[in-house]
């Protein structure tokens, strides 16, 4: 899947918009993790050295739900951008219009932010004629917001109809990536963890024909447990698919594909109670699973010895508490070490996950999209992809 690059369309003195995946986390209208802005500056930095005459930057910041959200304006993220970048950034009030318009073309400088583009209601609807106004800002349309990929919104697809468009840098390397998951070398072993075995049930069947080992954690683990008779105690099951799991199991059997699942476990009477926490084999009524245990971790790195391709999507434990995150953090650390592995992680928690444990510099790829990295290993077509033409 060869899609047309930033670096193959003529920048300079060119007005360049780019859609960006600026949707951080704020606490009281500070950034409390940069690492969205942070990995969009390649491709920014890339466009400025083109000499274009404007780079114009778009983005979506929480949900606002087509309305103007005071708390949810982009403002901070235009100063942490200047901060980046060590020079200014313009900061709009709205994405659209003649106002609009003419900000830009006066502003002095190189740099604008418009405002955050879901104030509009136009914009998750997919638009077109919203996206029309978008793309009479510029001369050319940039997708790098990979997090916004599986949307049909109307700056992420729409927009690409009426602008000569192309893919920057993070998305380029996603696709790269994930589509070694998809095309992998192997033996290739794949991790899932996560609580629901329905959010990871597309990626069970398009990966079962390409995979050597599924390793499954988490709260999911549960559910298969449960499906060989395998005592659970009060620990989260997705009651209506014990039998989905037992089919997957039957069906892994079948194509000679090895499905490990937990030997031991954490457990805790409570999630809020960790001085209740016990290491079992087989959870007791009365408690439930938190993350795997100790055995279970070494053999999970055992069973990953000699993987050319690793993929791990969904934490092992409850990660965010200290008390349960020893399963998701042997296996992260586990996996830096792996040096003739391409280990990729899939977006959203086991990004959070990898990053917390101090190891996602260590890996191949860590994805920066939860919801379209799934979508894209299940094998879907990601619409704001599909729009870019192909070289």
């Amino acid at each position: 899947m060869a899609k047309i690059s930033v670096k193959d369309l003529e920048l300079e003195n060119k007005k360049v918009l780019v859609r960006v995946d600026f949707n951080v986390p704020l606490k009281e209208g500070k950034i409390t993790d940069d690492t969205r802005i942070r990995t969009s500056l390649l491709t920014i930095n890339y466009i400025l050295k083109q000499n274009p005459r404007k780079l114009i930057l778009i983005s979506h910041l929480g949900r606002p739900k087509g309305k103007v959200v005071e708390s949810l304006r982009m403002g901070p993220v235009a100063k942490r951008l200047e901060e980046l970048l060590g020079e200014k950034v313009l900061k709009l009030d709205d994405c659209v219009g003649e106002k609009v318009k003419r900000e830009i073309d006066s502003f002095g400088g190189l740099v604008v932010l418009l405002e955050n583009v879901r104030f509009h209601p136009e914009e998750e609807k997919g638009d077109e004629e919203f996206a029309k106004k978008l793309a009479e800002l510029a001369d050319i349309y940039v997708n790098d917001a990979f997090g916004t990929a599986h949307r049909a919104h109307a700056s992420t697809t729409k927009i690409a109809k009426f602008l000569p468009s192309c893919i920057g840098f993070l998305m380029e390397k996603e696709i790269e990536y994930l589509s070694k998951a998809l095309n992998p070398e192997r033996p290739y072993v794949v991790i899932l963890g996560g609580a629901k075995v329905s959010d990871k049930i597309g990626v069970v069947n398009n990966l079962i024909d390409k995979v050597d080992k599924f390793l499954i954690g988490g709260a999911m683990a549960y559910t298969f447990l449960k499906s060989k008779g395998i005592s659970v105690g009060n620990s989260k099951v997705e009651e209506e698919k014990i039998d989905l799991a037992k089919e997957i199991l039957d069906k892994a059997e079948s194509k000679g594909v090895k499905i490990v699942l937990p030997l031991d476990h954490v457990v805790v009477e409570d999630i809020d109670l960790p001085h209740t926490k016990k290491i079992v084999e087989e959870v007791p009524e009365g408690f439930m699973g938190v993350d795997i245990g100790p055995q279970t971790a070494s053999l999970f790195l055992k069973e990953l010895e000699g993987a050319k391709t690793v993929l791990w999507n969904g934490p092992l434990g409850i990660f965010e508490n200290p008390h349960y995150a020893n399963g998701s953090k042997e296996i992260a650390t586990g996996l830096a070490n792996f040096l003739d592995t391409t280990v990729i992680v899939g977006g959203g928690d086991t990004a959070s996950c990898v990053s917390e444990f101090g190891v996602k510099d260590k890996l191949a790829h860590v994805s920066t999209g939860g919801g379209a990295s799934l979508e894209f290993l299940e094998g879907k077509e990601l619409p704001a992809i599909a729009v870019i033409p192909e070289k």
